[in-house]
C-alpha cells in the first residue's frame, strides 16, 4: 500500500478524510529519529490539505523538527491551506529558498491571502523572491481595502475580444504560455476591457471553430466592483450558483476573476466567525493559540456574563424571604431560567444564520418572530404538564406544579421572543448580531424566568 492510501486507512464513514493516526505515528517516529528518506516517502503522495491538518495537529516542536527535516520542495498550496494561526511560524522556518520557490507556484490571489496576515519584514522577503510583472499584481490586489474583492481575486484572466469566434479562443489558448493552472470561463470584453459575458470552457470544445463567442456567453452573467465586500461577494457566488466573475475597477474594466473556491473560502470563514462569536470566544480563535492569547480572548465575554448573571442574582434577592420559606422554589428555579435559555439559543441561532444568509429580512421578519413565539408556547404548554406533574409528585403541592407550569410557559414565550427580535435589532443598530446577542437573550430569560416563577410563586403560595 503506497503512503497515499494511509491517509483514510480504515476508518469509519463519519471520519473518512481525516488522517490515519498511524501515519502521524510513522511521520512524528521518522521525525524523531532523523530519518529524511522515510519522512519523504510518507509525505509524497499526500494532498497539501493532508500536509497542512499533519501540521496543525502535531507540537510546534514537532512542527519545527518536521518541516527543517523535510527540507525539500515544499508545495505552495500547504502554505495556502494551514490555519493562519500557525501560518507565519511555518513561514519563519522555512528554508528561504524552499519559500520563495513555494510562492513562485501559488497565483496571485492566494499570494495575497499568504500576505495579509504577515508583519512587514516576511512580506518584503516574499514580495521580493516574485518576478516583477506578479510582483506588481500582488502589490496592487494588497492596494484594495481588506475583506474587499480586489483582495480576493486573482489578477490572471482569460478573456477575447466580443469579435472573436471559437477557432480563434481555442488558438489563443493553446499558443499561451502563461494561462492560469485553472480557469472556467472566458471572459469577453469590449474595445474598452469591460467584461461583457463570460463563456464557458465546456461551450467552447463543444461548438465549432466558427460559431461566434458572443452566441455562447452563459445567461447568467454578474460583474463585481473590486471594493465590493467579501461576504457581498460569497453571498452572490451562492445566491446565483456562480463558478467564476469578473473583477472590475472603478471605470469597469476588467482587472481580474473571482473563482468559486475562494467564494467559498469566505462563506466557510464566516460561518466559522459566527459560530465562535456566538459562543463569546473570538473570531479568531484556533486550537493552535497559547493560553495567553485565548485567556484574553475569552475573559471580555466571560465578565460580560458576569454582570449579567449579577443582573439575575439581584431578582432573586427580592424573593428571599419567599425562598427563605419555601426551599423547593430553590430547588426548581434554575429549571425555569436553564429551559428559557436553552430555548432563546434556539430562537437566536436561528436568526443569526438567517441575518448572514439574507434571508430574514424587513418582508418576513413579524412571521418568524410570530413563528418563534407560538414555538415557544407549544413547548412552553407541555412542559409545562410535564413539569406541574414533577412538582406535585416531587414536593406534593398541587399550587407549586401550577405556579412552575405558568411560570416555564411565559419563559418560553419570552425566549422566542427575545432570541428572534434582539438580534433583528442589533442587526438595525450596525452591530454584529452574532457578537453582542448571546449576552442580551441570556439576560432577558434569566431575569424573565426567576422573576415569573418567584413572583408567581409569592402571590400563590404565601
Amino acid at each position: 500500500m503506497s503512503s497515499g492510501d494511509n491517509i483514510t486507512g480504515d476508518l469509519s464513514q463519519d471520519d473518512a478524510y481525516d488522517l490515519d493516526r498511524t501515519l502521524v505515528a510513522q511521520v512524528r517516529d521518522a521525525v524523531d529519529r532523523g530519518d529524511q528518506a522515510e519522512l519523504t516517502a510518507l509525505l509524497e503522495d499526500l494532498h497539501a490539505a493532508d500536509i497542512a491538518d499533519l501540521l496543525e495537529q502535531v507540537s510546534p516542536q514537532e512542527r519545527e523538527d518536521l518541516i527543517r527535516l523535510y527540507d525539500r520542495e515544499f508545495d505552495g498550496d500547504i502554505l495556502s491551506e494551514l490555519d493562519e494561526s500557525i501560518r507565519e511560524e511555518v513561514i519563519g522556518i522555512l528554508n528561504p529558498a524552499v519559500l520563495a520557490e513555494a510562492v513562485r507556484e501559488l497565483e496571485s490571489d492566494d499570494v495575497v491571502d499568504l500576505l495579509e496576515d504577515l508583519e512587514e519584514p516576511q512580506q518584503e522577503a516574499i514580495l521580493d523572491v516574485l518576478e516583477d510583472a506578479d510582483r506588481v499584481a500582488v502589490e496592487q490586489s494588497l492596494s484594495f481595502p481588506e475583506n474587499s474583492a480586489g483582495r480576493l481575486m486573482q489578477r490572471e484572466v482569460v478573456m477575447a475580444p466580443e469579435h472573436w469566434n471559437v477557432g480563434q479562443a481555442i488558438d489563443f489558448m493553446r499558443e499561451s504560455d502563461d494561462l492560469p493552472e485553472q480557469f472556467y470561463h472566458m471572459v469577453l470584453v469590449d474595445p474598452r476591457t469591460h467584461p461583457i459575458g463570460n463563456v464557458t470552457l465546456g461551450r467552447i470544445m463543444g461548438a465549432k471553430r466558427e460559431v461566434p463567442l458572443k452566441e455562447l456567453v452563459e445567461e447568467t452573467f454578474q460583474v463585481i466592483p473590486a471594493d465590493q465586500d467579501e461576504e457581498d461577494v460569497a453571498y452572490a457566488f451562492n445566491q446565483y450558483h456562480l463558478i467564476s466573475a469578473p473583477v472590475t475597477d472603478e471605470e469597469g474594466r476588467l482587472v481580474g476573476v473571482i473563482t468559486i473556491d475562494d467564494a467559498m473560502v469566505v462563506l466557510d470563514e464566516e460561518h466559522e466567525e459566527d459560530i465562535l462569536r456566538l459562543a463569546g470566544v473570538g473570531e479568531e480563535s484556533s486550537l493552535a493559540d497559547k493560553v495567553i492569547e485565548t485567556t484574553k480572548r475569552r475573559f471580555p465575554w466571560l465578565a460580560v456574563n458576569l454582570v449579567t448573571a449579577v443582573l439575575a442574582s439581584l431578582v432573586i434577592a427580592q424573593f428571599e424571604a419567599a425562598i427563605a420559606q419555601i426551599v423547593a422554589l430553590a430547588v426548581l428555579m434554575p429549571i425555569v431560567a436553564s429551559m428559557g435559555g436553552n430555548a432563546g439559543t434556539q430562537s437566536l441561532t436561528v436568526a443569526v444564520r438567517a441575518i448572514a444568509t439574507r434571508d430574514l429580512t424587513g418582508s418576513n421578519v413579524w412571521r418568524v418572530i410570530r413563528r418563534e413565539v407560538l414555538v415557544g408556547l407549544v413547548n412552553g404548554l407541555i412542559f409545562a404538564v410535564v413539569m406541574g406533574i414533577v412538582g406535585i409528585a416531587w414536593f406534593g403541592s398541587p399550587m407549586l406544579g401550577a405556579v412552575i407550569a405558568v411560570a416555564m410557559v411565559i419563559n418560553l414565550v419570552v425566549a422566542g421572543l427575545a432570541g428572534t427580535v434582539i438580534p433583528v435589532l442589533l442587526e438595525k443598530m450596525n452591530i454584529d448580531p452574532a457578537l453582542a446577542s448571546g449576552a442580551f437573550v441570556t439576560t432577558v430569560t434569566d431575569v424573565v424566568g426567576f422573576f415569573a416563577f418567584l413572583g408567581l410563586a409569592a402571590a400563590v403560595l404565601l
